[in-house]
C-alpha cells in the first residue's frame, strides 16, 4: 500500500508537470493579450511597462521556468485582471464556495444514485426498475447545463419554488446542486444496479441464504459489500467533476466561485489566474483518484495495489 501510494504521487507530481507545460504553452498560441481586453487604447510605453511587470516581455520558454520556479515556491504571482490580488488569494477565497456546492451535489448523488440501483437490481416489479432504467439514461443523455436551464424555467421562474441567484441560503443550494448531481446519479445507479445483480448471483450469496440469515441481511453485509466497490472507484473521479465541473451550473446560477474566476480569467485572458486555477483543479482531480482507489483497496483485499 506504501509503495503504490508513493508510485502514484509521482504519477501525479509528473502529470502536474506535463499540465502546467501543456497550459503554459497553449496561453501563449491563443490570440490576444491580457491588455488589451478592456477596449482601451494604450501607448507603446504603457505597454511595455504592463508587459514589464508582468514578465511577458521574456521569450516565452524564459517565462515558463521563472512561473515554474515561483509556483514550486507556492507564489502563483497576481492577477492580470484584478489588479493587486494575488491568485493565491483568489482561489482560498472561491474554493469554499465550490466546495460547498460540489459536496451537496456529491451526497445527492451517491444517496439517490445507490438507492435507485439497490431498488431497480432488487425489485420484481418491471414498471420500476423500467421507470428507474428510462430515469438514468435521461440523466446520462441530456447536458446538465440544458437540465438547469429547464429547472430554472419550471422551478425557479413559473412556480417560484427555489431562488436563482446566488448561494444565500440553504433553498439556493437546490436547484444548482440537483442540476450537477443528475449526471452522476445516472452513473452511480447503472453500476449499482448492473454490480449488485451480478454479485447477488454468486455462489457464496445461494450459500448463506441457504444458512437461513435473512435476505436484508445477506444484502447488507454480503451484497452491498462487493456491489459497492465500482461505485467506490467512481467516487473519486465523480467528486473531482463536481467540483471542477461546474463553471457553466456556476455562471447559470451566478454562484461566486472557481467557475466564475475561471471562465472570467480565459475571457480576459488572465494567464496567471488561467495557470493557478488549472494546477489547483488538477491537483483535485490527481488526489481524489488516488483516495478512491485506496479506498478500493481498503474494502477489497484481492486488489493487489503494489502490483
Amino acid at each position: 500500500m506504501f509503495k503504490y501510494t508513493i508510485k502514484r504521487i509521482l504519477v501525479g507530481i509528473l502529470t502536474m508537470f506535463i499540465l502546467s507545460t501543456i497550459t503554459f504553452f497553449m496561453m501563449k498560441i491563443i490570440p490576444g493579450n491580457p491588455f488589451s481586453q478592456d477596449n482601451k487604447v494604450l501607448t507603446p510605453k504603457t505597454y511595455e511597462a504592463l508587459e514589464a511587470k508582468y514578465g511577458l516581455d521574456k521569450p516565452v520558454v524564459e517565462q515558463y521556468f521563472i512561473y515554474l520556479n515561483n509556483a514550486i515556491r507556492g507564489d502563483f504571482g497576481e492577477s492580470i485582471s484584478k489588479t493587486g490580488q494575488q491568485v493565491i488569494d483568489i482561489v482560498i477565497r472561491r474554493a469554499p464556495v465550490t466546495a460547498r456546492l460540489g459536496s451537496v451535489a456529491f451526497v445527492i448523488a451517491l444517496t439517490v444514485g445507490v438507492t435507485l440501483g439497490i431498488i431497480s437490481a432488487l425489485t420484481k416489479k418491471r414498471w420500476v426498475n423500467s421507470l428507474i432504467t428510462t430515469f438514468a439514461t435521461i440523466g446520462v443523455s441530456i447536458p446538465s447545463f440544458l437540465l438547469a436551464i429547464l429547472a430554472m424555467i419550471l422551478f425557479g421562474v413559473m412556480l417560484g419554488w427555489f431562488p436563482l441567484v446566488g448561494l444565500k441560503t440553504p433553498l439556493h443550494y437546490v436547484l444548482p446542486a440537483i442540476a450537477l448531481a443528475l449526471n452522476p446519479i445516472s452513473m452511480i445507479t447503472r453500476l449499482t444496479r448492473s454490480s449488485l445483480r451480478d454479485v447477488m448471483s454468486k455462489d457464496y450469496i445461494v450459500l448463506a441464504k441457504s444458512k437461513g440469515t435473512s435476505e436484508l441481511w445477506v444484502i447488507i453485509k454480503h451484497g452491498l459489500k462487493n456491489a459497492l466497490l465500482p461505485v467506490v472507484t467512481y467516487c473519486g473521479p465523480m467528486f473531482a467533476f463536481l467540483v471542477t465541473g461546474s463553471f457553466v451550473i456556476e455562471s447559470l446560477f451566478s454562484v461566486p466561485g472557481l467557475g466564475m474566476e475561471f471562465t472570467s480569467s480565459v475571457i480576459n485572458r488572465d494567464y496567471t489566474l488561467i495557470m493557478g486555477l488549472t494546477l489547483f483543479l488538477g491537483a483535485i482531480v490527481i488526489i481524489m483518484n488516488i483516495v478512491s482507489d485506496i479506498a478500493a483497496a481498503m474494502i477489497d483485499p484481492r486488489i493487489k495495489l503494489g502490483k
